[in-house]
């Protein structure tokens, strides 16, 4: 099998995580600056075998767009050119970030390293992964 790559897109900094290649477990990978984040891709898919991308689709809870939802949809555009043989799916991030912040407390994180965004963008991401992976059960 291959991994699933899931994508926290932001206008400076995108969380990344992956599942094993088994599809079990899902953990994050990294952060990495926007502008680096197509030769990242370009460079990881070359070594890894991935079948699947996943980006998070921001939302406010009344399902209205946000200010960051044409920057996604820009990216996800991007994605398909540059990778027009990988499939990508729209998941929902809402409170991922929420949710991941309040994991690093629960795991005892430094109050230094909680407020390092790049954390929190790449736990939202194994976040948003996780819950793609539950909802198939």
């Amino acid at each position: 099998m291959a991994r699933i790559i899931c994508i926290d897109y932001g206008g400076k900094r995108t969380g990344l995580a992956v599942t094993d290649p088994m599809q079990i477990i899902a953990t994050s990978l990294t952060t990495v600056d926007t502008k680096e984040l197509f030769p990242f891709l370009k460079n990881y898919f070359q070594q890894e075998q991935v079948e699947l991308i996943l980006v998070g689709e921001p939302k406010n809870w009344d399902e209205s767009d946000t200010h960051a939802t044409p920057l996604v949809n820009a990216f996800v555009k991007r994605l398909a050119k540059e990778f027009p043989a990988m499939p990508v799916k729209m998941v929902d991030e809402r409170y991922t970030s929420k949710m991941a912040s309040q994991a690093m407390v629960e795991m005892g994180m430094k109050k230094k390293d909680r407020q390092k965004k790049g954390n929190v963008d790449q736990i939202a991401a194994a976040i948003m992964l996780q819950e793609y992976m539950r909802s198939l059960g």
